[in-house]
């Protein structure tokens, strides 16, 4: 049986925030900046606060069976729902899209090369 490589995005809206956990989130923008976003099995955080209250996650996660998604999206939630208590930011609003890597339509360069092989 085959790894299956899963890329999992938890969304949410930050709420509740006081002056200080605004300005820290402000303060460590650029490290969490769109431009810098990536997959991580750690999952990687992006928002801008300055232009609205909405967060990303990005998670990369595996497993051998296509049901393993399930598990991968569960895990993503909770590891995104403990960062952010853990700094005691509140939140609202998640909800998780998951994606099956195996099951990716291959791009223009992909077919290309399964044709040439």
């Amino acid at each position: 049986m085959s790894t299956r490589t899963f890329r999992i995005m938890v969304r949410g809206v930050f709420d509740g925030l006081d002056d200080g956990q605004r300005a820290e989130l402000l303060a460590r923008a650029a490290e969490h900046d769109v431009l810098r976003a990536a997959f991580t099995p750690e999952g990687h955080l992006s928002y801008d606060v300055s232009a609205r209250p909405a967060f990303t996650f990005r998670f990369l996660d595996s497993g051998e069976a296509e049901e393993d998604i399930l598990e991968a999206t569960e895990r993503a939630e909770e590891a995104a729902k403990a960062w952010l208590d853990e700094r005691g930011y509140g939140y609202r609003n998640l909800r998780s899209k998951a994606e099956d890597l195996s099951q990716a339509p291959l791009g223009k360069r992909q077919r290309r090369a399964l044709r040439e092989s």
